[in-house]
């Protein structure tokens, strides 16, 4: 019996497995980043990627997790904003600043934020996709309780031993937008 042994195994050692699911989750947010025109492995649609049904939906809580995470996190450094100073470093008015109570203050709420990060990054262990998630990902989700990504089934067959494909995306900026269905005029 597997008592309280969830989650698939995907035919990998746990270090494997775990190691498969970080670079996985990185990979969509690497995906949101900034490329140059000439840049060989530019995604063709950014905030997606494919892979097998079974290793999208292990993907997808992790993913959600994260983007939850920082959420929090950015919520907690826009609080700090406010104890911030606009001296430049090194200065005497950021000595000042730094020897004050508001530095405290500072330190005090922005702490969270910094907890935010390095949480997510013993998760998906790669700092790039860790910017990413804080600088571009979690701000377009603010206003959304979960349900971040979205899988959807493919319909050819991965060619090599026939799995089945998915792609696993992030909501809202691929969604299909119903158009309202327009009330036909009779000769008014």
């Amino acid at each position: 019996m597997r008592h309280l042994r969830k989650g698939r195994v995907l035919g990998r050692s746990p270090s494997h497995r775990k190691a498969l699911f970080s670079n996985l989750a990185s990979a969509i947010f690497l995906t949101e980043r900034e490329y140059g025109e000439l840049e060989p492995n530019k995604p063709k649609v950014p905030g997606r990627i494919i892979t097998t049904i079974e290793k999208a939906k292990e993907i997808r809580p992790i993913v959600e997790k994260c983007i939850t995470i920082a959420k929090k996190g950015l919520a907690a450094e826009a609080a700090a904003e406010q104890f911030a100073t606009t001296a430049e470093r090194g200065t005497d008015a950021w000595k000042a600043w730094r020897k004050s109570d508001a530095w405290q203050k500072w330190c005090d709420a922005r702490s969270p934020g910094v907890t935010a990060r390095r949480r997510v990054l013993s998760m998906i262990k790669d700092k790039t996709a860790v910017r990413v998630l804080f600088e571009k990902v979690a701000p377009k989700f603010t206003d959304r309780n979960g349900g971040y990504t979205r899988i959807l089934r493919l319909a050819k067959p991965r060619v090599g031993d026939a799995g089945t494909r998915a792609i696993l995306e992030f909501v809202g900026k691929n969604d299909r937008v119903k158009e309202k269905a327009q009330k036909p005029s009779f000769g008014e």
